[in-house]
């Protein structure tokens, strides 16, 4: 399928697999590369050297393009993006907003540069800043997430900005693909759907979770870094959200540090990020230190798989996903049911 994304890229199929921290691993990218989509690696999780360790072990299981993820706000991005310049990444993905610098910078290396945002004015300044593409999120995608569906949001984005616009929240199969394709979307990211794949290295505990999931177990909460946060609803989650200050600081204050000794960071660089997510929002500095930490409260689960101490970011779509298939099948299907509908639309007519 031929679009705009497609031949930005340079992938087969007009389908995004998001950088999920502690998922998105060489493992599912390459597989999803393998398959014909867009694989984003996620590297905010990652040392440099894990970083630079992991582009180098995408490349050595695929030829195909890959891209990416980072945190323009964190303290060691513009090292970051000189290991994915160095490494010869293909496209450049993130998280927050980059400057219009970094965005330069990038492009004059030759990568692609797609931010992710959850509002149309984002998407307006980003694209005046040069990004080449832009995917936007809907509220109901997983991690942090907005208000309004993506419904509403997407076909908001379209119409305000004049490059290839890749719609995310709430999709899982080919008849989304061909809903935000008549949105005016070059296709479609998707997060939850990839990490529940067999190729995904998620424990089985973890999915088997996610699988047992109704759309009424997923939620939004704020407890966990002061941000709307779209999960599953855990013993965790409601634990956090009824905890009194100080029991909420020692938990901050416990996590920062194992995410400190396991990442590397120093407590000045971890402040740094902490207080980057905080900027303009009226967060306590327990929910700045949760913040700079939430990154273990992940890796509790996608790692360790210990549901009951980690956080489990999830779509809504988890609700209604009740397989296990490879990154290739997946895909496979998805283009297969896009095709389908396609056809039945024309035959409608």
């Amino acid at each position: 399928m031929d679009t705009a994304l497609t031949r930005l890229v340079g992938v087969r199929h007009p389908v995004v697999q998001t950088g999920m921290g502690w998922v998105a691993g060489p493992r599912l990218v390459s597989a999803t590369a393998n398959a014909g989509a867009l694989g984003i690696l996620a590297s905010a999780t990652m040392t440099l050297d894990e970083l630079r360790k992991a582009i180098r072990e995408v490349k050595s299981r695929t030829d195909a393009p890959f891209g990416v993820n980072l945190r323009a706000d964190a303290a060691d991005a513009a090292d970051r993006v000189r290991v994915m310049i160095e490494e010869g990444v293909r496209v450049a993905s993130f998280a927050l907003a980059p400057s219009p610098g970094l965005i330069a910078e990038l492009k004059e290396a030759g990568l692609v540069v797609i931010p992710s945002v959850g509002a149309r004015r984002h998407a307006e300044k980003v694209a005046a800043w040069g990004a080449d593409a832009v995917i936007v999120q809907g509220g109901e995608g997983g991690g942090h997430t907005g208000e309004v569906a993506t419904t509403v949001l997407l076909p908001q984005v379209v119409d305000a900005v004049d490059i290839p616009v890749v719609a995310a929240g709430g999709f899982f199969d080919g008849r989304g693909l061909v809903a935000a394709l008549a949105y005016g979307a070059a296709g479609v990211a998707m997060g939850t759907r990839f990490l529940l794949t067999s190729d995904s290295t998620v424990p089985d505990a973890v999915k088997a979770r996610y699988l047992a999931a109704t759309a009424r177990d997923v939620t939004v909460t704020r407890a966990v870094d002061g941000l709307p946060h779209r999960m599953l609803r855990t013993d965790l989650v409601t634990g956090l959200e009824n905890s009194g200050r100080a029991g909420t600081l020692l938990r901050a204050l416990r996590h920062a540090a194992a995410f400190r000794r396991l990442s590397g960071l120093t407590w000045r660089q971890m402040l740094h990020d902490g207080l980057a997510m905080r900027h303009g929002k009226n967060l306590t500095w327990s929910q700045v230190l949760l913040a700079a930490s939430t990154p273990m409260l992940l890796r509790s689960a996608m790692v360790e798989g210990r549901t009951d101490l980690g956080v489990m970011a999830s779509g809504q779509v988890a609700g209604v996903i009740d397989d296990l298939p490879s990154c290739a099948e997946l895909v496979e299907r998805i283009m297969k049911e896009a095709g389908d509908v396609l056809e039945a639309l024309r035959a409608a007519r």
